[in-house]
Formats: C-alpha cells, structure tokens, sequence
C-alpha cells in the first residue's frame, strides 16, 4: 500500500503514510504528524516496536467495563471492583478522562457512570446515542442509590444533559446534585485541576 502512495515533500512513500495516519489523529496537523514521524525514524527499533505493540494492545484489550461503562482492559473496571467504594452515591460523566480527573483530585468515593457523550439534540444526539438507558436501570429498584452527582462538563450540551438526567430521576425520589461553579462555564472537567474539581464536589448543589 505505501508503495502506491505519491511522494511528499520529498518523502518515502511509507513517511507519506505515517505522516498521513497520524494526521487524523484530534490535534495533530500535518507539520506536527511530520515531526513526529522524524522523531520515530530515529528512535531504536525496539521503542519503535513497543509503540506499535502497545496501540494494538489497548486496540484489542481495552472496551467497556460492563459496570459503569468506563474503560477497561477486563469485563469490569477496578473501581467497579472495589468494595470499599460507596455504591449508593453514583457519580455521572461525560466520557472516561472525566472520570480519570475526579479520580485525581482523590475526594470521592463512590461510583461512576460514564455516559459516553452529551445530549446535542442538533447533531442527532439524543438519549438513545448515550448511555442514558443503562443509567437508568442502575438507580431504579430494587437498587439502593442514595445520591446521584451529576458532573457533566459546563456546555451547553452538558448542561441539557444534567437537566434531563434531574428530570428523569426526580420521579425516584433520588437526591440528585450537580457540582458546585466552581468549575469554569464552558470548560471541561478532564482539564481541570483537582483543587477545583474538590471544591465543586464539596459544594455540590441540589437540581
């Protein structure tokens, strides 16, 4: 397949490639994709080799952990495992790097549910794209869930989301809270840092 590829920039058709499929990569231009395909070509063959080995095992290993629908390399996640977590506070996400933030800042203990997406019913994405059902099931009896924290991102659609989710779970007599502002509007939680993401935790509000 290299070989039918066209030279660029006066590349070998296999640097072409790469620099092509790192290129569809979110952030990554062409001039980055070129640098890093030169950085690549001059590293050892082994590191080359473990980098190639480790993409194609997280490709093939790691899914969704059947619990709270985060990632994992196993059926379950080890947070999902762990029996000392409180399994009656139910924390909800956007996407796995959130999870990955909160688990940081080390100020909760009990459990998630990784939502994979945010409703954005203008680009098609409704309840039914989500894991929205599966949420559902989780809190609805005979579960036990004491409280769900709602911690979708501070957007738009994060937003919408955790209206939903509030109006969805009103009905079962759930505590249901949202994280406090101390979470900027518009920003993401995988880029905040764990003194904030403590602080909105501690003041986490009814919805």
């Amino acid at each position: 397949m290299a070989e039918n590829l066209k030279r660029q920039d006066g590349l070998p058709p296999a640097m072409t490639r790469l620099v092509k499929e790192l290129s569809r990569l979110p952030g990554i231009g062409e001039k980055t994709a070129s640098r890093l395909a030169f950085n690549l070509l001059n590293r050892p063959r082994d590191q080359v080799i473990a980098l190639a080995e480790s993409l194609l095992e997280m490709k093939e290993r790691v899914g969704l952990c059947s619990g709270c629908f985060g990632l994992s390399d196993h059926p379950r996640c080890q947070i999902c495992d762990d029996e000392a977590r409180e399994r009656e506070v139910i924390c909800v996400v956007e996407g796995p790097a959130d999870l990955m933030a909160i688990e940081r800042a080390r100020s909760f203990g009990g459990v998630y549910h990784v939502l994979n997406g945010a409703l954005a019913p203008l680009d098609g994405i409704g309840p039914d794209d989500i894991k929205m059902k599966e949420l559902i099931a989780r809190v609805s009896p005979p579960a036990v869930v004491r409280e769900v924290i709602i911690a979708t991102n501070a957007t738009v659609e994060g937003e919408a989301t955790a209206l939903y989710i509030a109006r969805i779970l009103k009905p079962l007599g759930i505590r249901t809270t949202r994280l406090a502002r101390g979470l900027p509007a518009g920003g993401d939680l995988e880029y905040s840092d764990s003194a904030t993401l403590t602080s909105a935790l501690s003041g986490r509000r009814e919805l």
